[in-house]
């Protein structure tokens, strides 16, 4: 299975909430009916700050990550070349600005533990170190540091999502340089006091000094998650 993310940035002039209840009401239930569509989310900004990690941050200013989840590539473009794509593009332009999109392969380290009740979710995009090829980055990342940062105290639940392509807007090709993301990251905890506490223990000092050999930038964000399907 393969995830297609998007990094959407509101319209100018709509405010958050506006854009917030367009995407929820209007957008979502368009995008629930591409063919193929195995999962759909939608991951509200909600918190912008770097949070418990002493890292060089992106310029990422961002509104919202959408994730759809397809069985695989072929699936995926199936969705975009349907009339109930042409549908979801047109209302994307009516509340959504600047925009990337990427293709991702996740490597899932530790499942999300839904027992554990509601849980805040924190997303991190990361830029890998100048130099560094994407298979060094995800050797580096899928190797050591997953077995890190398992280790971490609290942890509810790890993803990793492995850039395999880019684009800019609703389908233009895009280099590292135009949209410089490598990975997104996914982590859940109980609460936030979970996550500053996990990012203080012996384990996130290996992780994070590990970090600093092939990230670049890590920004952070903690999102709403709100489940189409």
């Amino acid at each position: 299975m393969i995830v297609r993310m998007g990094l959407l940035t509101r319209k100018p002039g709509l405010s958050v909430e506006e854009f917030r209840n367009h995407w929820r009401n209007v957008h979502g239930p368009l995008a629930a009916r591409l063919p193929g569509l195995r999962r759909y989310h939608q991951n509200h900004i909600v918190d912008s700050r770097q949070l418990a990690i002493d890292h060089a941050r992106g310029t990422w200013v961002i509104d919202g990550i959408s994730e759809l989840w397809f069985d695989s590539i072929d699936d995926m473009h199936r969705a975009i070349s349907s009339e109930a794509y042409r549908e979801v593009a047109q209302d994307h332009v009516r509340f959504v600005g600047e925009t990337g999109l990427i293709t991702a392969e996740q490597n899932v380290v530790v499942p999300v533990n839904a027992a554990a009740g509601p849980l805040v979710k924190r997303m991190s995009i990361l830029t890998r170190k100048r130099g560094l090829t994407p298979e060094q980055f995800k050797s580096e990342w899928w190797g050591f540091h997953a077995d890190a940062v398992k280790k971490f105290p609290n942890l509810m639940g790890y993803t990793q999502n492995l850039v395999a392509d880019r684009s800019a807007g609703l389908g233009q090709p895009a280099s590292d340089e135009a949209l410089p993301i490598d990975g997104m990251v996914e982590m859940w905890f109980r609460s936030v006091a979970d996550i500053e506490a996990a990012f203080r223990s012996p384990a996130a000092n290996v992780s994070q000094t590990h970090a600093l050999s092939f990230i670049e930038e890590i920004t952070t964000f903690l999102v709403e998650t709100h489940e189409v399907i």
